[in-house]
């Protein structure tokens, strides 16, 4: 048999934690993992926030991030041990023979470089081809990832395209090389269903025809189960189980495998609105600074006490904007917003403290979202001490009880953004929103970086806290099984415009519209060949037309 491209040997990685008041304290994150993976194969990385999925996938780099570090075990690639390589060898082996996409796009880029320059960078800088060759191998992978305008598209700066484009960049800009091993960590996340079809074909095209082999990290069984050839479950650092995709999906043998796969979707009622909305939206329309043209177009929604409100659409449809809008952030030019039975203030400069404490925001991008100098305590604490003035003891043991409705423990108040996961993060910015004890929340994308169990209990969380303290959540996501979970009503955006809105028991019924038509049909099944066939019937549908 031919040398595998990745051997991973009894890997071990470990850091060292500072408990506050006792002495430094070396733990074990991943406990000698092995796995092998060969050229144009893709491991599928899946399992829990905190499991090490992606703090094993950066060893493939030898490189660990966070004061994390490699402690034992040996990473081959292309037959050498990569932990023995001086800093000259690792230079060569990023960007060469292995490169990486990142969870948070947003937190990756630099806002003062273009996106060109930034894709076709490592190109140049380990002298893979010049610059027109670089600028012509962005263009073809800028079209193949369903980018706007392929070919100026590397013109604008990270602000100036949505969530959604900024990750489809950063895969192109780990395909340009040409590389051996591409690391995808989360590549879908930011993601709506439509695009992420189109990205995932991309990537199993890209693999199929470059012979590049891959690890794919994700929290998504459904997602992985479609570009995967193996899969390697994780938990707690340690391997619980491993097999073909067939086997993973049709005949799981751990019993936490068998939860992964067979996770259910919450039974949520819906409930009928009350007379009066906390928040009514009345043909709003809005454009950003400097341009002429509408972003949001005559939006007109309400959101009635204790209901939730899914907004759904791709990426650039204006879902966060329309968030933006709501809480001051990007001034309406035409329309008006009442909360609570007065109107907001169009700017959030002139809003009242009511107003902001009783109108909260879960942000999409966790990274981005916190102070990476503040502990966890500190940022939760924060609107604590801003609303109610709590300090001391009775402070400490409200934030306390706020990590303990987030499933996160003591230890974790003492800690830094940059040792927490992914899905840690986005529970610290659930807890900080709660702490204001506001009337409504608006959540963007606030389960997107979590696991599908860690995910239910998110939502379960979020769901009881609406019954207790009769919250409304505007919810913005792109996930149609989470909108049929917890939606009371649902608004479809496109373009700028609601092209669908009323109760989820009418918006989820036929006729469809053509656009609602095509985000039900590209929410991923658990089955092997889901998406060759959603591609086919496209393709199909398109030759019709």
């Amino acid at each position: 048999m031919a040398e595998p491209l990745l051997d991973v040997r009894n890997l071990k990685i470990g850091a060292t934690v500072y408990p506050p008041g006792e002495p430094p304290e070396d733990i074990t994150i991943v406990h000698g993992v092995s796995f092998t993976l060969e050229k144009g194969k893709v491991l599928g990385l899946i399992g829990e926030s905190g499991a090490g999925k992606s703090t094993i996938g950066l060893s493939s780099m030898a490189f660990g991030r966070g004061g994390v570090r490699i402690t034992g075990g040996e990473v081959f690639v292309n037959g050498r041990d990569i932990l023995k390589l001086d800093h000259g060898g690792l230079r060569k082996l990023r960007g060469d023979e292995v490169t990486y996409v990142a969870q948070s796009a947003a937190a990756s880029f630099n806002p003062a470089k273009t996106l060109m320059e930034q894709v076709i960078e490592t190109c140049l800088l380990h002298g893979l081809c010049d610059r027109a060759e670089a600028e012509k191998r962005a263009v073809t992978f800028f079209r193949k990832l369903g980018l706007p305008n392929p070919e100026t598209f590397g013109n604008r700066y990270p602000h100036q395209v949505s969530g959604g484009q900024l990750q489809r960049a950063m895969t192109a800009m780990a395909l340009c090389p040409k590389p051996d091993l591409v690391v995808f960590d989360e590549p879908t996340t930011a993601l709506d269903v439509t695009t992420q079809i189109d990205v995932l074909a991309a990537i199993k095209e890209a693999i199929r025809d470059t012979g590049v082999a891959a690890l794919y990290i994700t929290h998504d069984l459904a997602v992985v189960a479609q570009v995967a050839d193996h899969i390697m479950v994780l938990r707690h650092g340690k391997k619980v189980e491993y097999g073909t995709t067939k086997q993973i999906i049709e005949d799981p043998h751990e019993d936490y495998t068998k939860a992964l796969v067979s996770v259910r979707s919450i039974e949520h009622e819906e409930k009928r609105p009350t007379p009066a909305p906390v928040l009514k939206i009345e043909n709003v329309t809005a454009r950003y600074r400097g341009t002429n043209f509408d972003v949001l177009k005559n939006i007109s929604v309400d959101l009635h006490p204790g209901q939730t409100l899914a907004v759904v659409g791709e990426s650039g449809s204006g879902k966060s904007t329309l968030a933006r809008v709501i809480t001051g952030l990007l001034p309406p030019s035409a329309g008006r917003i009442t909360f609570a039975g007065r109107e907001l203030s169009r700017e959030q400069t002139a809003r009242k403290r009511d107003d902001l404490r009783e109108l909260q925001m879960i942000y999409q991008m966790a990274d981005v979202a916190m102070n990476p100098r503040h502990t966890v305590g500190t940022i939760i604490g924060r609107p604590l001490e801003f609303y109610f003035g709590l300090k001391g003891d009775a402070k400490k043991k409200r934030i306390q009880e706020l990590l303990d409705e987030i499933e996160m423990g003591k230890g974790f108040i003492d800690r830094y953004p940059a040792e927490l996961s992914g899905g840690q993060k986005q529970r610290v910015c659930i807890a900080r929103a709660l702490a204001a004890k506001p009337k409504m929340i608006i959540c963007d994308e606030v389960t997107s970086a979590l696991d599908p169990l860690v995910a239910d209990g998110i939502l379960k969380l979020l769901l009881n806290l609406q019954k207790i303290e009769h919250v409304a959540y505007l919810f913005i996501t792109h996930d149609l099984a989470t909108v049929k979970a917890i939606a009371d009503s649902i608004a479809v955006m496109y373009r700028g415009q609601v092209v669908r809105y009323g109760s989820k028991s009418d918006v989820l019924a036929p006729p469809f519209d053509d656009y609602t038509d095509l985000l039900l049909s590209s929410v991923p099944e658990m089955r092997l060949g889901w998406l060759e066939e959603v591609i086919a019937h496209r393709k199909m549908e398109s030759a019709g037309n």
